[in-house]
């Protein structure tokens, strides 16, 4: 006899309730960072007196660990499992900004539900990550970026590279980790990066941007609760722009930027955060050549970054974002005191070795497993050194 189970074991509180979704398995892009940033979410969820609710898939992280929220669903961070979820908890919301691009990717279904999105709005995320709607809003900012196009075919991609000029970077819009992107010099290595790429995500818009050669990369990660705008950390990467920025060494804080290049980045991540209206996280990059500034693209989220940034200055800033996009405190509620003497560098961190058939050339992909952090005292540091001497700026084509 086939009877079919009705019983659910998991009887909602009458609390007031915050659902975190997490960044699922483990893979190349997203994993430990995330993690995290969640388990500090969901502290200062605890802390601001909601239920705490984690949603994640991943045995071998703390997120999901049986005392770290008031309740874990250890389901797949899939739209068809959080709505049942959400159908029974009823939260005041839902925070998509811990847990990497996974999480992100369902604000879009959850504001067709018409379901509270804790922090920065759907819209506002969208204009982020859709690459055509950001490059129009830095448009009206004034706001120096590389020429692009937007294409849904090869004939279109050919025509749009042919605009803005060889070389190119090709990319799908949404995706984690640069997957699939490509940098090429001709239409035929164009039409075969955009051929492939329609193969294996399709209809996808695809966005085709000059790509700036052999420059200088940086980020910045900040905190905007609507009013003021804090600058969680200036990082510096070793490698050049092109070379994705998890495979990249990166300095905190920067070590050979001008201070005029360094407040020119603060300046336009201060008007982005504002045009945004974020409430909560944002990471943006840039590029800089001939000491002119580009933005290159903004992440409206908590980025692998961040919690590197708050390991090197001693501050919890997760704790202090989650509490800003709650609306339960402003960033002047608290003082910060970077306790970082000299740098500290994040180191990428490959497998290789466990992949032995896997192209080992960096680019604009990415295909570092995990970082180190290492901290100098200065500049004058030998393993800093060898590090900077033996940076290439040529990219492998």
């Amino acid at each position: 006899m086939n009877q079919k189970l009705t019983h659910n074991e998991s009887v909602p509180s009458k609390k007031k309730k915050i659902i975190v979704l997490g960044s699922g398995p483990n893979r190349i892009g997203q994993g430990i960072e995330f993690d995290y940033c969640c388990v500090h979410g969901l502290l200062a969820i605890k802390e601001c007196g909601y239920e705490a609710i984690m949603v994640n898939c991943n045995p071998e992280t703390v997120s999901t660990d049986f005392d770290m929220a008031d309740k874990l669903y250890f389901e797949p961070v899939y739209w068809e499992h959080l709505w049942e979820i959400i159908e029974l908890e009823k939260p005041d919301g839902v925070i998509v900004q811990l847990g990497g691009q996974t999480a992100l990717k369902l604000a879009k279904r959850l504001n067709e539900k018409g379901v509270k999105i804790i922090g920065t709005s759907f819209d506002n995320m969208d204009i982020a990550e859709d690459r055509g709607r950001f490059s129009d809003l830095l448009k009206e900012l004034d706001i120096p970026y590389p020429q692009y196009g937007t294409a849904y075919t090869a004939d279109e991609a050919i025509e749009v590279a042919n605009k803005v000029g060889y070389p190119v970077l090709v990319r799908p819009s949404y995706v984690l980790g640069g997957q699939r992107m490509r940098i090429v010099i001709n239409d035929d290595e164009l039409e075969k990066a955009v051929i492939s790429l329609l193969k294996h995500i399709p209809n996808n818009k695809i966005l085709i941007d000059h790509f700036l050669d052999r420059c200088q990369e940086a980020e910045i990660d900040g905190i905007f609760d609507g009013e003021t705008f804090h600058v969680m950390g200036v990082m510096e990467h070793i490698e050049p722009a092109g070379i994705h920025s998890g495979d990249s060494n990166a300095v905190l804080p920067a070590f050979n930027l001008t201070p005029l290049v360094v407040t020119t980045m603060e300046y336009y991540a201060e008007k982005i955060a504002r045009a945004l209206d974020i409430r909560g996280l944002i990471n943006i990059q840039f590029a800089i050549k001939d000491n002119k500034v580009f933005v290159i693209e903004a992440n409206p989220r908590a980025s692998r970054t961040t919690p590197f940034i708050a390991k090197a200055y001693q501050i919890p800033y997760l704790n202090v974002a989650t509490k800003v996009m709650l609306g339960e405190a402003k960033l002047k509620d608290f003082i910060f005191e970077k306790k970082l003497e000299g740098f500290a560098i994040k180191e990428p961190v490959f497998s290789f070795n466990k992949f032995p058939k896997v192209n080992k050339e960096l680019g604009p992909e990415m295909k570092s497993t995990g970082e180190a952090i290492r901290f100098i005292k200065d500049l004058r540091d030998p393993y800093f050194r060898q590090l900077y001497k033996e940076k290439s700026m040529y990219l492998s084509k």
